[in-house]
């Protein structure tokens, strides 16, 4: 990888430092071509003054450094003797000077053999970082040696250098990982691309053949919902599988809004969702609102106190119309959450149908109570759907053959202490499956944590429960996870069966805002 030219310029703004400042001859920066312990490195000179000297070996560089202490030998002599002429063929011996001579002690103290450079007169320091050699700085000078003030300062100019050395080699490592994910990116970028385009087909013959069988199929028949169910999935895919294409194509400019913009809620009526208001009582049991008999189970209009539930639910007796933070989940690439009045049921139903295919398969128990004439809540189809899909499939997935998974929606009044009554729907979805550790309860809404059930077979990429919450805020909701599932104040014993110590259950309860 090439050196970065803000390295090569400090380099050479500390070679300049040590021959002007301190009177060096050579001075040479060599960095290693590998980051590495071994010892044979190979050391490559970068930057050196005199500039020729880049392309010198040790001869050359000896050579070099015995010329300029000859020519200092000479300039000395020539400023000590001004009148006598210098025959450069001769060799000066120190013991052929006088001694009376003043201009030949000067001399013979400070100028040596021409073959010898003593251990003073140069200084070799590598750059050394986590015990790999990252470069090496050498410099030297022919006419006297360096004072310990002058091999300090010299430390610190190579100390400089390692670590200007380091943030280069960090700087490069981070600019060839960054091209090496770009090339990753277009690589899995056209693997996709090939993915989708070979999906298409089959999906489209799926969702044909499903068309057939409904025409095919009397409306009468118990297999007609199946049939249906087919349709609905491929059609679910199908607005999947748009989604996928266009966030296959987005750009990191396409991602900054999406990532800097604050999440939009819009709500159709002008009348705000405020479960905290008084000024509308909820609705009391013998309401004209009828619901269907169930004497083995809690009437589907509760009345709870504000102690006797989770503090997750406590939440939504607070205006729920605040200012959100910006969402990692969104419906289509940054499309806002719709809030309309509609029907659980809307959603559920359809949902139900298929997991009713889904239990028979499994060997499973599908038990449904949910109240007729129940009011209409706020909510955005899309996104409630993916909500309960993710939460219908972990209790479909998780709940061993034999077992049994229990939906239910029912209104619930809750009763803060010293305020009125405030009514909201929840939606329960609860197995008689293994449970969950107490541990992983915390971080059960985390991206990507799967807890102990990463050890198991069962498939999961754990986000369902991370996308489900952000979904269910996005319409100003609340979902809470019980284990064991008789922890939910919503559930009876009556309502699920077996649980066994081994097999405590879990709950999920989706809390909506009715309609006023």
């Amino acid at each position: 990888m090439p050196t970065s030219s803000e390295f090569i310029n400090l380099c050479q703004s500390q070679v300049a430092l040590l021959t002007q400042g301190l009177g060096a001859a050579l001075s040479i920066v060599y960095l290693a071509e590998e980051f590495t312990t071994d010892t044979d490195t190979h050391l490559v000179p970068i930057v050196a003054h005199p500039e020729m000297a880049l392309n010198w070996g040790e001869d050359q560089i000896l050579s070099f450094l015995t010329q300029v202490r000859l020519n200092l030998r000479q300039q000395r002599l020539l400023a000590a003797q001004p009148h006598q002429a210098v025959d450069d063929s001769l060799e000066w011996q120190p013991e052929a000077a006088e001694e009376t001579n003043s201009a030949a002690l000067f001399s013979q103290s400070l100028v040596y053999p021409t073959d010898v450079l003593l251990p003073q007169q140069q200084i070799v320091l590598p750059f050394i970082y986590q015990d790999r050699v990252m470069g090496l700085l050498v410099t030297a000078r022919a006419d006297r040696a360096w004072n310990d003030s002058e091999r300090r300062q010299i430390e610190h100019i190579a100390e400089s250098l390692t670590a200007a050395s380091v943030l280069d080699w960090r700087v490069r490592w981070l600019a060839q990982d960054l091209q090496q994910q770009q090339l990753l990116e277009e690589r899995k970028t056209d693997l996709f691309d090939n993915l989708l385009h070979q999906f298409r087909n089959p999906l489209t013959a799926l969702r044909t053949f499903g068309k057939l069988l409904v025409k095919r199929i009397q409306p009468s028949d118990a297999n007609r919902s199946a049939a249906e169910g087919i349709i609905r999935e491929s059609d679910r895919l199908q607005d999947l599988l748009k989604q996928l294409d266009a966030a296959i194509d987005l750009e990191a400019d396409d991602l900054i809004p999406l990532l800097a913009a604050p999440l939009t809620v819009t709500q159709s009526a002008s009348q705000t969702i405020s479960p905290s208001e008084s000024a509308s009582e909820a609705p009391s049991e013998s309401s004209s609102e009828a619901q269907p008999e169930a004497p083995a189970h809690p009437s589907p209009s509760t009345a709870i106190t504000q102690s006797s539930i989770h503090p997750s639910a406590q939440a939504l007796t607070q205006p729920f119309f605040q200012p959100l933070p910006p969402s990692e989940t969104r419906l289509l690439l940054g499309s806002a959450i719709d809030l309309q009045p509609h029907s659980i049921s809307e959603v559920l139903q359809p949902l139900l149908d298929s997991a009713t295919v889904i239990a028979q398969d499994r060997q499973l128990t599908l038990c449904i109570e949910i109240a007729n004439r129940l009011p209409q809540v706020w909510l955005d189809l899309r996104a409630l759907r993916e909500v309960l899909n993710n939460l219908i499939d972990n209790a479909l997935k998780y709940t061993p053959a034999g077992g049994q998974v229990y939906v239910s929606v029912r209104r619930v009044r809750l009763q803060p202490a010293n305020r009125a009554t405030v009514t909201h729907q929840a939606i329960l979805i609860a197995d008689t499956g293994p449970g969950i550790p107490t541990e992983d309860l915390h971080h059960l809404f985390e991206r990507h944590y799967r807890g102990v059930q990463a050890k198991t077979d069962i498939p999961g990429t754990g986000l369902g429960l991370a996308i489900a919450r952000d979904l269910v805020r996005q319409m100003q909701g609340e979902i809470e996870i019980f284990s064991p599932a008789l922890d939910c104040k919503l559930l009876t014993l009556n309502d699920l069966q077996p649980l066994s110590p081994e097999h405590p259950g879990t709950a999920a309860v989706v809390w909506l805002n009715e309609v006023k």
